[in-house]
């Protein structure tokens, strides 16, 4: 296959499909690289992050405690920040991703993305009117899609220093703006229709407020620049991936203790389970931060919507793909016992639409909070659905249909 992937909506599968994949490509001689067009690590990410999305929305509630608790805490948020991530990567798969297209393949590509973020918007508009408990992601993406379009001819560093600079102000930007929002903003006239994502949700007061979710969008384009297939380029991906995880958990949970009253403060403000603000740092079981303090920008933990939040889980982000890379790559057997993950990746459209009609139709409410086997019964369908479609198929049913209604865009001339 070639640098540019088949057309699709939140994937932009970049691996042949799980049936005739074979074993993982060998690297080529003395030139410590694999074979370009091969990065099925990436669709492993994307199956990795549908599981995670599977957990924080269809498992056991992290607050349990416990073994369990604590591995279903690791996929909240951090699972919607690499499906972010890797929405910038599908950005720069459709619109050229080493190098940027141009002329009028760069038209029909820009085209494209916008069809598939209106697509997007209207999907998830209409997911979210179905009333499930699940904060749909899918509007959010489609207007993230529109955001950082006007960037995709950008090089890795200049779309880097970027989505630094976004992380680095546009948390205080939101909660300038959240404190000075009305009361009832997001449920007015900009939330039409009825209980949708109206703009000012999208933009600011919803769970995926793209005015700090752009970064790990960004984050995802520079990092699809990038010679994925140089060992040395994925080594740094992953010392920086760790290093900004470091740095954004461990700053939080300096700051937590350093900055007098932080902790009281977070107690006083934040909202949830009732736990304690010291796990702020990283776990968002105590509750969030609910803008009465600024001592919640000093948490790290997901949606909180902070700096260091941005930071810690852009890095999770950065180092489960260079992860997941080096190990499809390295480890032929692996590879082959990934394969269901990595057919989920392909179509992780399909997979998470599957997931919210699921919840739907099952009547499940309290979200998290189902037992195991709930959880257990969605990751073995999705994974069974996926593996067998993807041996008959080359894109997830969703993916097609969304591959149809784009045609139109190469039209423009």
């Amino acid at each position: 296959m070639t640098h540019n992937a088949p057309d699709t909506a939140l994937t932009a599968p970049v691996s042949a499909p799980s049936g005739t994949a074979g074993n993982a490509p060998s690297r080529a001689p003395g030139t410590g690289r694999v074979p370009v067009g091969r990065l099925i690590g990436v669709d492993l990410a994307r199956g990795l992050a549908v599981f995670g999305m599977y957990a924080a929305h269809i498992g056991p509630d992290p607050s349990q405690g416990g073994v369990t608790g604590y591995v279903m805490e690791l996929a909240h948020g951090r699972a919607s920040a690499l499906f972010a991530l890797l929405a910038g990567f599908s950005v720069m798969l459709i619109t050229g991703r080493r190098a940027p297209k141009t002329g009028r393949a760069g038209r029909q590509a820009v085209a494209k993305v916008v069809i598939r973020a209106l697509v997007l918007l209207v999907l998830g508009t209409a997911l979210t009117m179905r009333g499930t408990p699940v904060e749909v992601i899918l509007a959010f993406y489609g207007l993230y899609f529109l955001l950082v379009l006007p960037l995709y001819r950008l090089s890795a560093g200049l779309l880097a220093i970027i989505a630094a600079a976004g992380a680095l102000v546009l948390p205080q930007v939101l909660y300038v703006i959240q404190r000075a929002l009305p009361a009832g903003a997001a449920d007015g006239v900009w939330a039409w229709p009825a209980d949708a994502d109206g703009i000012v949700s999208l933009l600011f007061t919803g769970s995926y407020p793209a005015l700090t979710w752009i970064p790990f969008v960004i984050a995802g384009m520079a990092v699809a620049r990038l010679d994925l297939a140089a060992t040395v380029v994925r080594t740094r991906l992953a010392i920086t991936g760790v290093g900004l995880a470091v740095l954004g958990y461990g700053g939080s949970w300096l700051a937590l203790r350093l900055v007098p009253g932080a902790l009281s403060k977070l107690s006083a403000g934040g909202w949830g389970d009732g736990g304690s603000a010291a796990s702020a740092w990283w776990s968002d079981t105590w509750g969030y931060p609910d803008g009465s303090t600024p001592a919640g920008l000093l948490v790290a933990s997901p949606h909180s919507e902070s700096t260091l939040s941005i930071l810690a889980n852009t890095g999770v982000a950065i180092a489960v793909l260079a992860a997941c890379l080096v190990a499809v790559d390295a480890f032929p057997r692996f590879h082959g016992f990934a394969r269901p993950a990595i057919a989920v990746g392909t179509m992780s459209l399909t997979a998470y639409v599957f997931h919210i009609v699921g919840i739907h139709f099952l009547g499940i409410e309290e979200l998290p909070g189902s037992p195991p086997h709930v959880l257990l019964g969605f990751l073995v369908a999705a994974t069974v659905f996926a593996t067998l479609w993807s041996r008959f198929f080359r894109r997830g049913p969703l993916e097609w249909l969304l591959g149809k209604a784009t045609k139109v865009a190469e039209r423009v001339r």
